[in-house]
């Protein structure tokens, strides 16, 4: 994943294998006792006292988007002809064009993708109210790729492409967050966290105004604008020296690969989670939170950008799946080896130039809105019935939901839920498990329960989702 040209095309390639999106389990939003609910709503909190086993109590993956893995990746037509491998790009010239092209999104194609896990946590009753102390390791992934840049990479024959706007983002960073809740009455009970944010490294990647135009056979005239910004300590771009397509105008650099020296605090930040619970009547409860509003002071902004107006790009090409040769060694063109022609590929794409470090650069971490309403079932108390609306507010990565579900609790020491949920990308239904007797808690959940998946058990949609914990109790 080094080579700059992984943000785009071959970032899809990996991204779809991999996206891994957290901000908490929805599903669990209306679980009494599920212990990280805080996560959720600061306001609230839990029957029990808690103690996380370290990187076990709270692991939580997630991805929603509009195209995956099973979008980009094909049976392989020439599978047992003159190929070993089963497996193709929807570049592939031995696949239509309509075939090649269905999955994907007519307009905006994104992938937004978190990983949180929590290393220690720790929930307990103390000083007037509940108190929670975290420490969490997250990583988010964001994508908004045009229809016309897959259909451009298809090179379906027409003669001009506008592509539009490029946006690629990922970030990670450690986060210690302190929590505490309490009753202001009967109806109310309000809740805040303070977090500290440390910073290991984040990438932007931006192309806007792109357009192609056939130049001639296999080779394109590019015209746009892109910058690439990346906050990580000891990181730089590097370069190599390329000719002018015309003659005359000498040589220029530009960068296709990427060097990290050393490791180290990137930047450092402050985010701050609010929320209120309020019981309208022994039927009926509302709540509402705003969380992850604060941002993240990177230490340094390496840029790339492209100095041409326009330049001459060969275009993309699908790479043979043959894997190895007649003496068992892995071809260079293999489909197993394909990341590195396809990083040149898109290096050669963006064409971007080193602007070297521009000093300091503040950015948000996408703070998450959530509204709630309760209704406890009169008939049977132990059934309540929510619905729940998300808004994750991230610029091009902003999506909303809207989850409808039903919990029950039969015992004291079980409960649990099933729900459906209607989102930006897609409709999903979920669910929960939460049990703790005295003394642990176990939990599971999911809110879009896995589809098909391939052989390596990776999810063939960008919709997957899975959050477990295991906690001490008391």
């Amino acid at each position: 994943m080094k080579r700059l040209g992984k943000y785009i095309l071959a970032a899809t390639l990996t991204a779809v294998c991999g996206n891994m999106m957290a901000q908490g389990l929805n599903s669990g939003y209306f679980t009494e006792d599920y212990k990280f609910r805080h996560n959720l709503n600061p306001a609230f909190d839990n029957q029990q006292n808690y103690v996380s086993l370290p990187a076990l109590g709270n692991l939580n993956v997630r991805a929603q988007g509009n195209f995956g893995l099973g979008d980009v990746l094909f049976d392989n037509p020439k599978y047992g002809i003159d190929s070993d491998n089963n497996k193709t790009t929807f570049m592939n010239p031995y696949i239509s064009t309509s075939e090649a092209l269905k999955g994907f999104n007519k307009g905006s194609n994104r992938i937004n993708a978190d990983v949180d896990i929590t290393l220690l946590s720790a929930g307990f009753k103390a000083f007037g109210g509940y108190n929670t102390f975290s420490i969490d390791a997250r990583t988010n992934i964001g994508m908004s790729l045009p229809y016309e840049l897959f259909e451009f990479a298809k090179n379906t024959g027409n003669k001009t492409y506008n592509m539009d706007d490029i946006n690629v983002h990922a970030q990670s960073f450690v986060q210690l967050a302190f929590g505490h809740s309490r009753k202001i009455n009967d109806k109310l009970r309000v809740g805040a966290k303070v977090k500290l944010l440390f910073g290991a490294a984040r990438g932007d990647l931006q192309i806007t105004n792109l357009r192609a135009d056939l130049a001639g056979q296999d080779k394109w005239i590019m015209s746009g604008k892109a910058r690439a910004n990346v906050s990580m300590k000891g990181f730089t771009f590097k370069e190599e020296e390329k000719e002018f397509k015309q003659d005359g105008k000498g040589t220029y650099r530009y960068v296709n690969d990427m060097d990290v020296d050393g490791a180290g605090l990137g930047g450092f930040g402050m985010a701050f989670d609010l929320g209120a619970v309020y019981k309208i009547n022994d039927d009926w409860t509302v709540s509402a939170a705003l969380i992850d509003l604060g941002f993240i002071n990177w230490s340094n902004n390496v840029q790339a950008s492209n100095k041409q107006e326009t330049f001459e790009f060969s275009g993309f090409h699908d790479i043979s799946a043959k894997k190895n040769d007649s003496e068992g060694n892995k071809k260079p063109n293999s489909f197993s080896g394909q990341g590195d022609k396809y990083s040149d590929q898109i290096a050669e794409f963006a064409n971007l130039s080193n602007d070297n470090d521009q000093g300091s650069r503040s950015t948000g971490i996408g703070a998450t809105l959530n509204l709630g309403g309760e209704y406890t079932f009169p008939l049977y108390r132990k059934l309540h019935f929510g619905f729940l609306s998300s808004t994750r507010f991230n610029g091009k990565y902003t999506w909303t939901e809207g989850r409808l579900s039903a919990n029950v609790a039969p015992l004291k020491w079980i409960d649990g839920g099933v729900n459906f949920a209607v989102n930006s990308f897609t409709a999903s239904c979920g669910w929960i498990l939460n049990i703790h007797p005295k003394g642990m808690n176990i939990f599971v959940g999911m809110d879009h329960i896995l589809g098909k998946t391939s052989k390596e058990f990776i999810p063939l949609s960008s919709n997957a989702s899975v959050n477990l914990g295991f906690n001490v109790a008391f």
